[in-house]
């Protein structure tokens, strides 16, 4: 593992096939493959959203994709390889793509995790998000969903 700190950058569309392998691998194991390399392209192409990742010399460790809209920004996919997690990397990314909501005035941002994967519902948490429901069969009518969000409001007035 390298000890220094990953770039963060925004998606170049060449890192569309190494991001919806992540995603198939990381994110949507166990389900159907939704987030192909075409739909991943259509969002770095995206202009109200950011696809952030996270790079070393020797390839991508880490992505994000956030929407932004006008009051709510909608965290679609964060992954981390395996081997770089727990260093603080997907916090990092998370501040990221949370800050161009902030700078907008956006208020809140959500999120839905899969119900089966405790981890990332804890990370989340430890970011500052708060369950607000959960979705019966949200990912392809097979896996339930834990719906997270975070006010940005909230958040300013205690940072």
């Amino acid at each position: 593992m390298n000890l220094a700190v990953p770039d963060i950058r925004l998606a170049h569309p060449d890192d569309a096939a190494v991001i919806a392998a992540m995603s198939r691998d990381y994110i949507e194991l166990g389900l159907g493959w939704s987030w192909t390399p075409c739909r991943v392209l259509r969002s770095i192409a995206d202009r109200s959203c950011n696809v952030a990742v996270l790079a070393e010399p020797d390839g991508l460790i880490g992505f994000g994709i956030m929407r932004y809209d006008d009051e709510i920004a909608h965290l679609a996919l964060l992954a981390v390889r395996p081997q770089y997690r727990n260093q603080g990397l997907g916090r990092r990314l998370m501040v990221w793509l949370e800050s161009p909501a902030v700078v907008a005035g956006i208020g809140t941002i959500r999120l839905e995790a899969r119900a089966d994967n405790p981890e990332a519902i804890g990370f989340y948490k430890r970011c500052g998000y708060r369950t607000s429901g959960v979705v019966t069969g949200y990912y392809e009518g097979m896996m339930d969903a834990v719906q997270l969000e975070k006010s940005l409001r909230v958040a300013e007035a205690l940072g």
